[in-house]
């Protein structure tokens, strides 16, 4: 009998010995880090040694850190889709992300405007995980508030991972789709919760923050960012919309928003650098509200932003427009600044700035660029808010002013010229309203190494001119090579200069220099802005009209104009153009073709360059999410 409650013991502490192994075991697989109360974001547990070995370890960080109050960056997986209910979707990638397994919970909000019976179809989102690391499946669940009231849908889901990109901290960041029958809503508002998510190296998983709009929270801390991600799915209802009342932007294909600010701003339009980085400035961003300067790089699909330099205001300036990359990739452009010009110091004097990368080891991408005031323009004899253009192969930076140049401040031509640290301006041309034009609107160096542009005013007519400046015994000699009538072929006030190639030009005009417009004609059509070429030809300049804008494109009357001209790959010409009166939008025209190819409000297509490939690039003000600025891409 003994013997029997001996072995009954022995069997008893065998089994209790093996329940408290395998709850050791149990134990010993959560990692330490994450068995915490409060569990450690991403960029907390990359800090953390035994965690911080299984991340990567980039030789060349992107670049600075978001500043998640100033913008946040988009990883969109691609155009916006038909599909998409709801879309909080810029992933950062670089400020931080949030635990969704280990019992930890995170949720947030999602708003569902389509109309009633709204089905879910599938969503996507963004998650930090170790190098290699590959996301099985997440518990996805939507309720009626964070992670809880009525449940709607509660099911472990399989995610398809894709355009893994590597961040400043070693994580890969990865786009997880998937597709599921979900539930059918009604118009309100929604919780989207991410738990229990699993992979093969069961290492902690993070859903990334982008700051966004939506309210989100985490299980055991509560209120945090929001998070990225994107709700797909089908309506039974619809409305239709006009081109004009199009969201911003219209959903076609090819579009692309590259990234999205958190401010209404003027967004200048951007620079395309060396391997397409892109660069850009905003007037009223940055952390004394002064602007900013910032960049998007491409890695794979992927973009990301990095804010460069926040401006001071005061003598170091403030409200900086459209930027030009200089010798070592420097940033050139021009800023408001504290001295006023002309009339009573009505008009800004502005200046001329130059900003640098930092030092080329910079810890967690944390490190500014410099900023220097390289010119101040002073007074009216100077130019008035003077823009620079181009360099020539000296490293002298040009430019021109609307404005200033003398009594009769009808503008001028200038060069800014580098030595021992300092810079030189030289006032090459100031117009005098008469044959040589009046306030100049674009400058460019052609191909052959002089300059053209052109002036909103003066010539022989008083409707502006195209000029040309070829050097001439130590400084520089006007050709006027056509001078606008303001009649009904070439209209008046030109602008938005470049080359198309070896002696051929391209630009834009309004149909009359009073109000009401008087047009131009078209094919019988009267209209309200011409594009026109000039082209070289036996040492004659050679005037065509190309197109006018003559309303059909927005379904309004005569009351638009063209905006920015860019080329595209095979040499082919695009341009903005926006109409308003009785109602509003602009678009992306294909000029040979005469096909507006992407519509948008009013103030969306405004700005215009291209790259080598001959995408097209551009930002708006107000076109963002949230209707804030935003910074876009369209691949004809």
């Amino acid at each position: 009998m003994h013997s029997q409650a001996r072995s009954l013991s022995s069997l008893f502490r065998a089994i209790s010995l093996a329940i408290i192994a395998a709850m050791l075991m149990a134990v010993a697989i959560v990692p330490a880090w994450a068995q915490n109360s409060v569990p450690p974001t991403a960029v907390q547990a990359a800090r953390m040694p035994e965690f911080a070995s299984k991340l990567a370890h980039p030789a060349k960080r992107p670049g600075p850190r978001t500043s998640p109050a100033l913008a946040r960056a988009r990883m969109h997986r691609g155009p916006l889709d038909s599909n998409d209910i709801y879309d909080n979707g810029p992933t950062n990638g670089n400020t931080d992300a949030w635990t969704i397994n280990f019992g930890f919970i995170t949720s947030d909000s999602f708003n569902v405007t389509q109309g009633n019976n709204t089905s879910i179809t599938g969503m996507s989102f963004a998650a930090w995980m170790a190098p290699g690391d590959v996301l099985d499946s997440v518990e996805v669940s939507i309720t009626s508030s964070e992670n809880g009231g009525t449940s709607y849908f509660d099911q472990t889901v399989n995610f398809t991972q894709s355009g893994c990109v590597m961040n400043d901290y070693g994580y890969n960041i990865c786009i997880e789709t998937a597709s599921f029958n979900g539930p059918t809503l009604n118009n309100g508002t929604y919780w989207l919760n991410l738990q229990n998510a699993s992979s093969a190296a069961g290492d902690p998983i993070y859903w990334d923050e982008n700051s966004g709009p939506s309210q989100a929270s985490e299980s055991t801390v509560g209120t945090i960012p929001s998070e990225s991600f994107t709700i797909l799915g089908s309506s039974t209802t619809s409305t239709t919309t006009s081109i004009y009342q199009a969201p911003c932007p219209r959903r076609q294909s090819g579009f692309y928003d590259l990234h999205d600010f958190d401010l209404e701003t003027a967004a200048s339009g951007v620079a395309v650098g060396p391997a397409g980085r892109l660069y850009g400035a905003l007037a009223n961003a940055g952390n004394q509200g002064a602007g900013l300067l910032y960049d998007l790089a491409q890695t794979a699909a992927s973009w990301f932003f990095s804010s460069l330099y926040s401006f001071l205001g005061g003598t170091n300036g403030n409200s900086p427009n459209s930027v030009i990359i200089g010798p070592g990739g420097a940033l050139y452009g021009a800023a408001e600044s504290e001295i006023q010009c002309g009339p009573s110091g009505y008009y800004n004097c502005g200046l001329i700035y130059k900003a640098t990368p930092g030092p080329s080891a910079c810890a967690a991408g944390l490190c500014s660029w410099n900023e220097t005031p390289i010119y101040q323009f002073t007074g009216d004899a100077d130019a008035w808010g003077g823009t620079v253009s181009a360099f020539d192969s000296a490293g002298n930076l040009y430019g021109i002013s609307y404005l200033g140049g003398g009594a009769s401040g009808n503008g001028v031509l200038f060069e800014l010229s580098p030595a021992q640290g300092s810079w030189t301006e030289t006032i090459l041309h100031s117009f005098t309203g008469g044959s040589d034009g009046a306030y100049p609107t674009s400058l460019l160096m052609g191909q052959d190494g002089n300059f053209y542009g052109t002036a909103a005013g003066g010539g022989t007519y008083g409707a502006g001119v195209v000029f040309q400046f070829v050097p001439s015994g130590g400084g520089w000699t006007e050709n006027v090579i056509y001078a606008f009538t303001g009649g009904i072929s070439d209209g008046s006030t030109p602008s938005g200069l470049i080359q198309g190639g070896p002696g051929i030009f391209y630009g834009i005009a309004l149909c009359s220099s009073g109000w009401p417009y008087q047009g131009c004609i078209d094919q019988g059509n009267e209209g309200a802005g011409v594009i026109w070429s000039l082209s070289q030809s036996g040492g004659s300049w050679n005037f065509g009209q190309l197109h006018v804008y003559h309303g059909n494109e927005c379904n309004v009357s005569n009351l638009g104009e063209y905006r920015a001209l860019a080329i595209g790959a095979a040499g082919e010409l695009y341009a903005t153009e926006g109409a308003g009166y009785t109602a509003v939008c602009s678009g992306i025209l294909d000029v040979q073709r005469d096909w507006v190819v992407v519509y948008g409000p009013l103030s969306m297509f405004s700005n215009l360059t291209s790259d080598a490939n001959g995408s097209l690039y551009g930002s708006s003000p107000t076109c963002g999410f949230g209707n804030d600025a935003m910074v876009w891409k369209y691949s004809p």
